[in-house]
């Protein structure tokens, strides 16, 4: 037990030593570390501020109806039924002309979809339209405009 004890002590007196030696060092990397931190703060915040730029410039682009499946199409309906419907009509029924989204490819003719998509993200606030960008995800967006290719007459 005695061998023990006396190696207790010096490994404690080992350590003590170390820790003086590495002191230094250490307190330097402290220093370092809330500079690194802020740099790697900054760094993320730029890059994800330059996605989001890239993002916001790329249009969107609607899924083609022909190649989505059917539950694309029934979830497109569900969301349209969810944000849409209060104007535009149960399922797009709508009596009132200028709110008739059936309609899109009559008035718009092979414009239509950037029609739909140019006003769902600017809106139009002189007639009551809001703009819907930053509020619906771009998924979402496409997922009703499947559904809104499907009803046009």
């Amino acid at each position: 037990m005695s061998h023990h004890s006396g190696s207790g002590a010096g490994r404690q007196e080992r350590w003590s030593c170390r820790c003086a030696v590495q002191q230094p060092h250490r307190e330097e990397a402290v220093r370092r570390s809330p500079l690194a931190a802020r740099l790697g703060l900054i760094a993320a915040v730029l890059l994800l501020t330059a996605v989001a730029v890239v993002r916001a410039r790329e249009p969107l682009t609607p899924i083609n109806p022909a190649d989505s499946p059917p539950e694309v199409l029934a979830e497109g309906q569900s969301l349209f039924n969810q944000y849409c419907s209060h104007c535009h009509g149960p399922n797009a029924v709508q009596g009132e002309r200028p709110r008739d989204l059936r309609r899109l490819k009559r008035r718009y003719g092979d414009h239509w979809r950037d029609k739909l998509l140019s006003t769902v993200d600017q809106g139009r606030p002189d007639r009551g339209m809001p703009s819907w960008k930053g509020t619906l995800s771009d998924e979402t967006i496409a997922k009703i405009s499947v559904f809104l290719e499907h009803v046009q007459q």
